[in-house]
């Protein structure tokens, strides 16, 4: 309930915030984003066109400015780079933290890079440098090395001593990390532990030692997958000498499982890449074209397979009101198996020993709902018709799509998979052109052999 107020409330600012905007109120404008966080300031600049966009961006805090960079999605920030000089570029990036830094630099002007990496002191540098020497997609590219490390010869109250003079701990920061005179992960100290456990023992009495550095070249789904698994709020990055790097917290792990889903979201419906609601007609063109073609290719096959039956049809015109029945119902059943299969593939339930079992699994499924749901259509059929013969062929081949549907909504995804391609990537359009097809040739076959 409480959740839902709070959703409530924002859903009221942000429209606010946009009917000051539509009603050129900048001063009321200014007082409601101050008010905001920088991922509402984010979410309103999404969702508002190029214009009112950029008048709002103008408002925005130069304070916030960075933050809000790295909220918003890639198209948004682009815009937002474009409107922006080299000066206000650095002052606005030059404070965040590493990791978000790392983010977004690659796409900011050369002269800005060059900049930015001129005004660090050579620690700060290297430590950049080492985040953008690893892919984004990777461990090495999500952590952070903003790290308090402590020996493990050591005593607790030693380290709180440190801490004190040390005086802040990085954001999101639930135990610190140990490690030895090379700088190798051991283990890990937990902040709980460190304030509860007796000063005079050593930090290798209490270490956590059974959390694994995550090594840097890990790609993020896996970490991701490891952060799910372990409940883990921070975890340890490490190189090949098992050298502690850096680490990754929850939020950069949430951060991958929602760009995750927005693209699975995407590519399942035939996009490749996050296309935002104001994207300018080129560029959602560009974006759109490839699957159309694509679906555009299909068609004609599905209108060639029903041309081969156009003797039938015209026998029996109810074929023609019939078989879409039989392709969409098809298309509904493999976009649910091919739901399940990316989503077992993205989390790791799918693999080589257990596909077998799924096909038979998907294809029981599919005989049953074929006999069950066939059987109503085609007593459907036969009253509307009054044909036995024709109710039974409804049945058949709603029974015979759907076990179609079955084997390629496990196939499709498991393909593009071995073939090293995203498993959602226009899986959707596939089985639909594939039960379409299918089901018009199932359909008007069975019709033609058992009715004509």
């Amino acid at each position: 309930m409480t959740d839902a107020l709070e959703q409530d409330k924002e859903t009221d600012r942000l429209q606010a915030l946009r009917d000051a905007l539509a009603e050129d109120d900048l001063q009321l404008a200014q007082r409601l984003l101050d008010d905001l966080h920088p991922s509402e300031i984010a979410l309103l600049l999404e969702s508002l066109p190029g214009p009112e966009r950029i008048t709002a961006w103008e408002l925005v805090s130069p304070e916030l400015d960075g933050e809000v960079l790295t909220y918003v999605n890639d198209e948004v920030r682009a815009t937002l780079i474009r409107e922006m000089d080299a000066q206000e570029l650095v002052a606005a990036i030059e404070e965040l933290d590493t990791d978000d830094l790392a983010d977004i630099l690659p796409e900011m002007p050369e002269d800005v890079i060059q900049q930015i990496l001129g005004s660090m002191d050579a620690q700060h540098r290297a430590r950049l440098e080492k985040v953008l020497s690893y892919p984004e997609d990777s461990a090495g590219g999500l952590m952070n090395v903003d790290t308090i490390t402590v020996r493990e010869d050591i005593t607790l109250d030693v380290v709180l001593r440190y801490l004190r003079w040390h005086g802040e701990i990085p954001e999101t920061t639930d135990s610190l990390m140990v490690v030895d005179r090379e700088g190798k992960y051991l283990g890990l100290l937990s902040l709980t532990d460190l304030l509860t456990r007796n000063p005079d023992l050593s930090v290798a009495e209490v270490m956590i030692r059974d959390v694994e550095g995550i090594n840097a070249n890990t790609p993020a789904s896996d970490v991701a997958q490891l952060f799910e698994l372990h409940d883990l709020i921070s975890a340890p990055v490490v190189d090949d000498d098992g050298k502690l790097l850096g680490r990754i917290t929850i939020d950069d792990v949430v951060d991958v499982i929602r760009e995750e889903a927005d693209q699975s979201m995407l590519s399942m419906a035939g996009l490749r890449r996050e296309e935002g609601l104001f994207t300018d007609i080129r560029g959602s063109l560009r974006n759109r074209w490839a699957w159309i073609a694509v679906n555009l290719v299909t068609a004609l096959i599905a209108s060639r397979v029903i041309g081969l039956f156009e003797g039938s049809i015209e026998k029996i015109v109810a074929l023609a009101a019939l078989m879409p029945i039989v392709a969409g119902i098809g298309g509904n059943s493999g976009n649910q198996t091919i739901t399940m299969i990316v989503r077992g593939l993205a989390l790791g339930h799918v693999h080589r020993g257990n596909t077998r079992l799924l096909f038979f699994k998907e294809l029981g499924i599919a005989m049953i709902n074929g006999l069950i749901w066939g059987s109503i259509l085609g007593i459907i059929t036969y009253l509307l018709y009054g044909s036995v013969s024709l109710g039974l062929v409804m049945t058949g081949a709603m029974t015979l799509n759907l076990l179609l549907a079955a084997v390629m909504g496990v196939t499709i995804p498991l393909v593009l998979e071995k073939l090293g391609r995203d498993p959602a990537e226009g899986s959707s359009v596939l089985i639909t052109a594939i039960t379409d097809s299918g089901g018009f040739f199932i359909f008007l076959g069975l019709a033609t052999i058992f009715l004509l």
